[in-house]
């Protein structure tokens, strides 16, 4: 399933957030993908807000520390910058494994794109495209996965 929408303010992307968390209820594994300042972060604002784990102002761009956590009542959202990972080596030492076997936890990863295992993994993408100064065009693609007792 994909859905798109648009948005043309730091503020509305927000708001964008806080409606996707409600698609995102069932999900474990999200890639977020754009250029750099695309908005990724800016939408996981409103991600976390929409899970009730932390208001805009206090999510800030995991780049330097790689990995944030905002706890809520129902989920945990791990937001994770994979920038500068270049290695599966490098990525084994974030935990990411660990973080997707408790079912409470929703990884939002930015750049996972460049992890074929995260791409295989992934319950859903966002892709964000730059509409000229501040419009952004989001498609939110959904993977429908086979029940655990029928995989392969």
């Amino acid at each position: 399933m994909s859905r798109d929408f648009s948005t043309n303010s730091p503020e509305e992307t927000i708001a964008l957030g806080r409606e996707l968390a409600d698609l995102l209820r069932e999900s474990r594994l999200v890639l977020l993908r754009g250029e750099l300042g695309a908005g990724k972060t800016t939408l996981v604002k409103g991600i976390a807000e929409g899970f009730a784990a932390a208001e805009a102002g206090e999510v800030t761009s995991p780049t330097f520390k790689l990995v944030h956590e905002y706890r809520g009542p129902e989920r945990t959202i791990h937001h994770i910058d994979l920038y500068r990972i270049e290695t599966q080596r490098e990525l084994d030492t974030l935990g990411v494994d660990d973080l997707l076997r408790d079912e409470r936890n929703l990884l939002l990863v930015e750049w996972g794109e460049k992890f074929p295992r995260l791409l295989q993994w992934k319950d859903a993408e966002i892709r964000i495209t730059r509409e000229g100064v501040n419009g952004r065009k989001w498609r939110l693609s959904t993977v429908e996965k086979m029940p655990k007792e029928k995989a392969v």
